[in-house]
């Protein structure tokens, strides 16, 4: 240019991204560009081609507004979004976050990739900023909307374990709908201390929808809920002074965790840990151990193996002394054993078989009707019992009464009968008497 090179950067090429300035331009081509900056001092010139043209945003059709769909494509790539050409020069931004209803967010390149061509949602637009930013997920009902009909309290659904906190496991059930499981929630009857125990990141599990927050697009998730609360049934087994086959598989400052079975664990402390010998129980270790508090709210049962000896010895030192009073001796040596008498039945389950568990609430419940039905039978027959009695009462009354009406009118007859002969007899008698009087008068005024 009059023997002074100038210089068009690849920006000012053209208003549409590009990557190589061939291909806008080649080698000895000759063009028309416009003076953009000069530097005296370095003999530099800067020079401009797309400005020969009229910036793209001006001509954008007037029309366009906030949530129109609209067409482009891909022309770069960044982790915080993805930038689309839907004119030449003409660019809007999809955000990551507008990629899906998810919220669990990831890279844009798991989603888009450069060159793909990608219909659009318009969330802003701002011709005087010349900025645009666009939404993919936004073409999608929001899962939300029907969040109470799809998903209902109490419904059963599938999930997918997206992430652990020290509170509780956070988990998928479709796309754009989390919940949380609350660390509380996951099991009945392990103290877990740590959700990752329990599952790992990835698996399934299986939930109950326990709280719905629509506004804050939250699920509260249960877990456990799944089965029936089982201490109701485990009140029955562990009470108080039983005993019971135990396995030690945690040892703590304060005590130790117990096994036990039907899957529930217990809790001993130090001194409820000594042995006959005076040791103490050690990991893994299968002893004998005595409940001495069941708390069903707190879900708590506290153990001790040393109760178990010490009964023991107890027991015997009671015997000796007993000898010189046996039925005293019987009575408490009675007392001593009873607590041991479900150990056995209950040394054949496996730790954790939630399913004998259940089979023992059944085996109850199906006493408890059997002897609901034999009282309503009793009840039955002394009711029938009781009103065969009060009929066969009544047909006595009823005989009664007819033989005392015919009684009462026999009675009646022969009262009748005597009235009539008595009259019968008056009446001859009378008129004898009136012609015996008429007889006298007549001889009594001859004489006269």
């Amino acid at each position: 240019m009059g023997g002074v090179d100038g210089l068009i950067h690849i920006t000012d090429l053209s208003w549409g991204r590009i990557t190589h300035p061939e291909e806008i331009v080649k080698l000895d081509q000759k063009l028309n560009v416009v003076i953009l900056d000069f530097d005296n001092e370095k003999k530099r010139i800067a020079l401009g081609l797309k400005q020969l043209s009229a910036h793209p945003w001006d001509a954008l059709d007037e029309n366009l507004k906030v949530g129109d769909k609209i067409k482009g494509k891909v022309v770069v790539m960044a982790d915080y979004g993805a930038f689309v050409e839907i004119a030449p020069g003409v660019e809007g931004l999809i955000h990551v976050s507008e990629m899906s209803w998810s919220q669990h967010l990831r890279s844009a390149q798991d989603f888009l990739k450069v060159g793909d061509d990608v219909e659009t949602v318009i969330l802003t637009l701002d011709r005087d900023d010349r900025k645009m930013s666009l939404g993919v997920k936004q073409l999608k009902t929001d899962p939300w909307e029907d969040i109470e009909t799809r998903y209902p309290l109490g419904s059963q659904h599938t999930a997918k374990v997206r992430n652990f906190t020290n509170f509780g496991v956070f988990v998928e059930i479709e796309e754009g709908v989390d919940g949380l499981i609350h660390i509380s929630d996951l099991s009945w009857t392990k103290k877990i201390k740590h959700p990752s125990e329990f599952t790992q990141i990835g698996a399934d599990i299986d939930v109950v929808v326990l709280e719905i927050d629509k506004d804050n697009r939250r699920l509260s998730l249960g877990h456990k809920q799944l089965e029936e609360n089982p201490w109701d049934v485990l009140e029955t087994v562990f009470y108080s002074d039983s005993v019971h086959e135990g396995i030690v598989v945690e040892v703590l400052d304060k005590g130790a965790v117990i096994a036990l079975p039907y899957g529930v664990e217990g809790f001993a402390t130090p001194k409820h840990l000594v042995k006959e010998d005076g040791s103490q129980a050690q990991i893994d270790e299968k002893l004998q151990f005595k409940v001495i508090e069941f708390n069903k709210d707190a879900k708590r049962i506290i153990l001790s193996h040393s109760r178990v000896h010490e009964d023991a010895k107890r027991a015997e030192t009671s015997e000796v002394a007993g000898s010189a009073a046996p039925k005293k001796a019987s009575k408490r040596s009675k007392k001593e054993e009873a607590p041991a008498i479900a150990t056995p039945a209950i040394e054949k389950t496996t730790l954790g078989d939630i399913q004998s568990l259940a089979d023992l609430k059944e085996q109850l419940d199906n006493k408890a009707a059997n002897e609901e039905k034999t009282a309503k039978k009793s009840t039955k027959k002394a009711k029938d019992k009781e009103t065969a009695g009060k009929e066969v009462a009544e047909e006595v009354v009823k005989e009664e009464t007819k033989v005392e009406a015919k009684e009462e009118t026999e009675e009646t007859k022969v009262e009748t009968k005597e009235e009539t002969k008595v009259k019968k007899t008056a009446k001859p008698r009378a008129k004898k008497t009136a012609k015996k009087d008429e007889e006298t008068s007549e001889s009594a005024s001859a004489e006269a």
